[in-house]
């Protein structure tokens, strides 16, 4: 286990949702609405319906919209969304591998094929950059769940792999098949988990100087505006001294 890490991803940058709390919504509704067709649409019957409950809460979302999300899949009129990766490269020579939640595929296709070669960047075939990822679970809590010392000692007790902390929050690593186990554990000495999801950890980051770190925000707050996508995850590392650059 390690106390600290260089991984960064665009949801861990400042104001990243905050801008855009409208969209952050709808992103998160979709997720609820999935996982409750997939599964049971009880949150403690349904670990994926649980997690992606308790990530709107973290975010505000309203208890109503939450609701429902969750009697839309049970009612059988929600739209049948289909789970889409692409992966392709940004500025610098970045890895990015965007996840998409979709009802229409030649829709999302063509927008983040846009939005990439708009920036600076290109899309390549499945598998092109997932090989320089581990594939892991990722739950995150807020900076208020406790300092780094206690974070880590829960962690280690829980069964997680790896821990990141900063004065941002928190990010415990499990193998994919742990990961709601360990969130459950975590939860009488941490709380709720802000997110508990399956993520892409890079094995190896790339630094990014100045020039190609503007262009890659801009290319990640691009694919961000689009409802379609979920998340993006790249092996960038932008250092502290560019982030104040670009402010």
């Amino acid at each position: 286990m390690a106390g600290h890490s260089k991984f960064k991803n665009i949801m861990h940058r400042k104001g990243a949702q905050d801008k855009k709390r409208s969209g952050m919504f709808s992103k998160l509704s979709r997720e609820i609405t999935v996982a409750a067709k997939m599964g049971l649409p009880d949150p403690d019957m349904n670990p994926r319906l649980r997690a992606a409950v308790n990530a709107a809460k973290a975010a505000s979302v309203p208890k109503d919209n939450i609701q429902r999300s969750i009697d839309k899949a049970s009612r059988g009129d929600a739209e049948n969304y289909e789970e889409i990766r692409y992966e392709g490269f940004g500025p610098g020579g970045v890895s990015l591998i965007i996840e998409a939640l979709t009802d229409n595929r030649n829709r999302t296709a063509t927008n983040v094929r846009t939005a990439v070669s708009k920036n600076g960047g290109n899309l390549g075939a499945s598998g092109s950059v997932s090989h320089g990822f581990d594939r892991v679970g990722l739950i995150t809590f807020p900076a208020r769940a406790g300092d780094a010392d206690a974070v880590f000692e829960a962690a280690l007790e829980a069964g997680a792999e790896d821990v990141t902390s900063s004065e941002e929050g928190h990010e415990v690593w499990t193998a994919v098949g742990d990961l709601h186990e360990v969130a459950r554990a975590l939860e009488p000495a941490l709380g709720e988990p802000e997110g508990a999801k399956l993520a892409w950890k890079p094995q190896t980051t790339v630094a990014v100087g100045e020039g190609d770190a503007a262009t890659l925000f801009k290319l990640i707050d691009t694919l961000d505006d689009d409802d379609d996508v979920q998340q993006v995850w790249g092996n960038y590392e932008v250092s502290d001294e560019v982030m104040e650059r670009l402010g």
